[in-house]
C-alpha cells in the first residue's frame, strides 16, 4: 500500500476542534454570565468540571489527546466514570460533528499501522478493529484496502526475517514454526504454508519432502 493515512485526533487538531465546539457550545451560556455581571470565563479555566456534559468533554479530550479512540471506546470510558448516558452521548455525537471521532478513518489508520509495523493478515486485523467497536462495514473497507498481493509480500517478508532463526532444525519444525508464526499474525493456512515452502525450497529443501508436512498442531 503507498497511501499513507495519518491517524484521526492529533493533539493540535483534538485542541483546535475542541475549542471550535467549546465555543460555540458555550457562547450563550457565557452571553448570559456576562450580562449578568458575572465572569466571562469559561468554567473550565476558572475550576473542575461540574456538570457531566463538562465532565464527559474533559475526558474525551483528555483521552484523545494520548492516542485516537473510537467512538465505543469513549462511550466505555464514559460510562465507566459514572457520566449518565444521555449527557454522553450528546458529547459524542458532538465531537463526531467537528471531526473528533471518526471511525472510519480511524480504521483505515489503524489498518496501515498495524499491517506495515506489525505484519499482521486482514483477519488479525478485523478481529482487532471489531475488539474496539468498529461497525462492520467500515472494517470492511479499510481491511479491503489492504489487497492479497500485499499480504503476500509482507508475509514473505516476515518469514524471511525469521528463517536465520530456525536454521539448525529439522525440516518439518522450521515448516511448523514459520507457518506457526504467519497464523498468529492472521494469515490463512493456505498461504502460510506456500510462502514458508517457496523460502525453504529456495534455501535447496526438497519440494516433495516439504510437501509431505502440514500445519496440524502448530
Amino acid at each position: 500500500m503507498t497511501r499513507r493515512t495519518e491517524w484521526p485526533g492529533s493533539a493540535d487538531e483534538t485542541q483546535s476542534a475542541a475549542g471550535d465546539a467549546e465555543t460555540r457550545s458555550g457562547r450563550r451560556g457565557r452571553r448570559g454570565r456576562e450580562d449578568s455581571g458575572g465572569p466571562s470565563s469559561s468554567r473550565a479555566e476558572s475550576g473542575p468540571p461540574r456538570t457531566p456534559e463538562e465532565q464527559a468533554r474533559a475526558i474525551c479530550l483528555r483521552l484523545l489527546t494520548g492516542s485516537p479512540r473510537t467512538r465505543k471506546q469513549l462511550g466505555d470510558a464514559l460510562r465507566q466514570r459514572g457520566i449518565p448516558e444521555e449527557a454522553a452521548e450528546e458529547v459524542l455525537s458532538r465531537f463526531e460533528d467537528v471531526g473528533l471521532i471518526d471511525d472510519a478513518a480511524f480504521a483505515d489508520a489503524w489498518v496501515e499501522s498495524r499491517h506495515h509495523g506489525r505484519g499482521l493478515a486482514r483477519r488479525a486485523l478485523a478481529r482487532e478493529l471489531r475488539t474496539k467497536g468498529v461497525d462492520s462495514a467500515l472494517i470492511d473497507v479499510a481491511v479491503g484496502r489492504l489487497d492479497s498481493e500485499q499480504e503476500e509480500s509482507t508475509a514473505r517478508e516476515l518469514v524471511d526475517r525469521k528463517l536465520r532463526t530456525t536454521r539448525g532444525l529439522d525440516r518439518e519444525k522450521r515448516l511448523r514454526r514459520l507457518a506457526g508464526m504467519l497464523a498468529r499474525k492472521g494469515y490463512p493456512e493456505g498461504l502460510a504454508l506456500r510462502v514458508v515452502k517457496q523460502a525453504l525450497e529456495e534455501e535447496g529443501e526438497d519440494p516433495e519432502l516439504l510437501d509431505q508436512h502440514g500445519l496440524l498442531d502448530m
